[in-house]
């Protein structure tokens, strides 16, 4: 390979004055960094630069020559096995998050060059094609990011482990007080206004949600999930908090469910499903929920339309994942005969969630590097940053969206959300304020 390098830095050489890594760079580079400062120290000792020479500046090496043939040849997919790897690094200017944010906010869709366009618009249309989520995929896939030690998690999550938006109602809220408002946000949502509903928790992660609306609304709650970790870990909580008798889970696939539920709950799990099985998803839903029922959808979405997986994101995160538009959604809810009663689009409220847990992150960094290693702290390091990135500057979002099957299953107007939420914080409200370790403390029933 290295022979391939040189005689190619020769024949392009001899072209281009610059050398042939400038040659490479420059085109790549200028079309993707019009504002702000880029700088880019080549391994041969050169530097260039690149934006409009104002801030923000990020300063990064390359410290091999074939790191710029990968990035000519795929930057979505080598910049991050690049910082994976070492072989890519920042020296001024901040972190990863900065070379990120940098990034992103030139990054928006109508600023692509438009080949990148089409590249894009490419994998969205054959993005169904390869989506491989059968049962069997399905558990493996999630077991890839979900089954890695319980420990990693408790070291950058708040105390209850909710791996999905919190819902901040303001700037100075704690990541822990935010997580909390988005339980009751969503129970709030399911109308569980009497005790005794049966609910179903559909990727019911480490128990946090079945968990608080089996104790706090008298519900009986069944959680599926897919990630044994997530199992064993979420059956020993409802053991301490005293309500296995009412809220029980089990390894399960969607598609395997029989019965029927008076409310059924899915959040952050939707974003796995991908795209050829959404008809399926809803179809399972409409049979598993009740006529009279209520269902909330709490699931990453995008703002701009279809599109496609990042190619970093599907081969080292999210293998399977697919992040939808509210248009795919709403026309899958649409064929399985289900009705649509609410939306509410959370907008910032996620790129808050991940830039807490990446700092809770780098605050733990040395624990998770030897529960790991230090290719895996990068990795997850630009994992949480580009995910911030993608919610402040290219349309991320989150969708909340009420399902039902009859038209009047829920009030006319949207203020019975609002007097349930009070309740449930006029409940509370005599907890600690950092919303950290506060569960021991809601022992009694909100609805």
């Amino acid at each position: 390979m290295r022979g391939s390098v040189v005689s190619f830095s020769g024949a392009v050489g001899a072209l281009f004055p610059g050398g042939w890594q400038t040659a490479v760079l420059r085109p790549l580079l200028n079309a993707f960094v019009r504002r702000g400062t880029l700088v880019v120290r080549l391994s041969d000792g050169s530097e260039l630069n690149f934006g409009d020479c104002g801030a923000p500046r990020v300063a990064l090496r390359l410290h091999d020559a074939h790191a710029i043939l990968q990035l000519a040849r795929n930057p979505e997919l080598a910049l991050g096995e690049l910082y994976m790897d070492g072989r890519l690094t920042i020296e001024d200017g901040g972190d990863i998050a900065d070379l990120l944010d940098l990034v992103f906010s030139n990054a928006g869709r109508k600023n692509l060059p438009l080949a990148w366009r089409f590249i894009q618009d490419l994998r969205s249309s054959v993005s169904e094609f390869w989506s491989r989520n059968s049962p069997w995929r399905a558990k493996a896939n999630v077991a890839h990011h979900y089954d890695l030690s319980a420990k990693l998690y408790e070291l950058f999550l708040d105390s209850d482990l909710q791996y999905s938006c919190a819902y901040f109602s303001g700037p100075s809220e704690s990541l822990g007080a935010a997580q909390i408002a988005k339980k009751y946000h969503i129970a709030s949502k399911l109308l569980l206004d009497k005790p005794g509903l049966s609910v179903l928790d559909i990727g019911s992660g480490w128990g946090g949600t079945a968990i608080d609306l089996a104790r706090d609304f008298e519900a009986k709650v069944r959680g599926i999930t897919l990630s044994e970790e997530q199992l064993v870990k979420a059956r020993e909580r409802a053991k301490d908090a005293g309500v296995e008798e009412r809220c029980q889970f089990e390894l399960s696939d969607y598609r395997a469910l029989v019965g029927r539920y008076d409310r059924i709950v899915s959040v952050g799990m939707f974003e796995h499903v991908g795209r050829r099985y959404f008809d399926s998803f809803f179809v399972k839903a409409s049979e598993l929920l009740d006529d009279e029922g209520v269902m909330l959808l709490h699931t990453i979405g995008r703002l701009d339309g279809p599109g496609a997986t990042a190619p970093w994101t599907a081969k080292y995160i999210f293998p399977g994942g697919y992040i939808p538009a509210l248009s795919e959604i709403s026309r899958a809810i649409e064929r399985s005969g289900l009705l649509i009663t609410d939306v509410e689009v959370l907008r910032l409220h996620y790129a808050k969630t991940l830039m807490e847990w990446r700092r809770r992150f780098e605050a733990n960094r040395k624990e998770i590097t030897e529960l790991y290693d230090e290719r895996f702290c990068r990795m997850w390091e630009f994992y949480l940053a580009g995910a911030e990135m993608a919610f402040r500057h290219i349309g991320h979002v989150v969708f909340q969206i009420q399902i039902t099957k009859r038209i009047d299953a829920v009030p006319l107007t949207r203020d019975y959300m609002v007097d349930i939420e009070r309740a449930i914080h006029a409940a509370i409200g005599s907890q600690p304020e950092s919303g950290e370790g506060r569960d021991s403390e809601r022992s009694r029933r909100v609805a």
